[in-house]
């Protein structure tokens, strides 16, 4: 990919979908509002209120905990190679242990948790596809916010999958020691 091509993209004079690029690089470029999925760049459903509102308070209780004990960093939107993939989960945590690399780059492994936040035009299947593919990558922990329902579906293999509503409690598990919150404080 030529920089003139990259800048067209950025311009919004050339589809980036029209583009053929590698995984390295659109992980060395990180083309904003974009996923890179086996080859092609995917564009990402803009966020809603609802969708940024959730994704806020998801922030906020997760990095406190995070940042108090030492356990890492949380980050919104960064890309991480997800095997052949190039994911911008909505929230993510990294452990200290796993920490690595430029900063100026997006991360060469799959977060140890990744959450998303549905938003009303994405696709259910497309959804679970990402949960699995991050699995599949090393993922440890998945969370998936659904506002409408105000539900999350903790998922920890393609076999091991949790559903809590808004009367239960979402934990970090043995992903992030410690952390607690009550589903219904995710959706305030």
């Amino acid at each position: 990919m030529t920089q003139q091509e990259l800048h067209e993209i950025a311009q919004g004079t050339l589809a980036p979908e029209q583009v053929s690029m590698t995984l390295a690089e659109f992980l060395e470029n990180d083309i904003d509002g974009y996923e890179y999925v086996k080859g092609e760049l995917v564009p990402m459903s803009p966020p809603t209120r609802v969708h940024s509102k959730i994704s806020v308070n998801v922030i906020r209780h997760l990095d406190r905990h995070v940042r108090g004990n030492q356990l890492g960093e949380v980050h919104v939107e960064a890309t991480f190679q997800v095997s052949e993939r190039g994911l911008k989960p909505d929230v993510a945590f990294v452990s200290t242990q796993r920490l690595d690399g430029d900063e100026n780059k997006g991360f060469l492994i799959p977060p140890d948790l990744a959450i998303e936040v549905v938003s009303p035009p994405d696709a259910q299947s497309r959804v679970v596809d990402k949960a699995f593919a991050y699995l599949g990558a090393g993922t440890r922990l998945v969370w998936v916010l659904e506002p409408c329902s105000q539900t999350v579906t903790v998922y920890h293999s393609e076999s091991d999958i949790a559903l809590l509503t808004r009367e239960d409690t979402l934990t970090g598990e043995d992903v992030v020691p410690g952390f607690a919150c009550p589903v219904s404080q995710l959706f305030q």
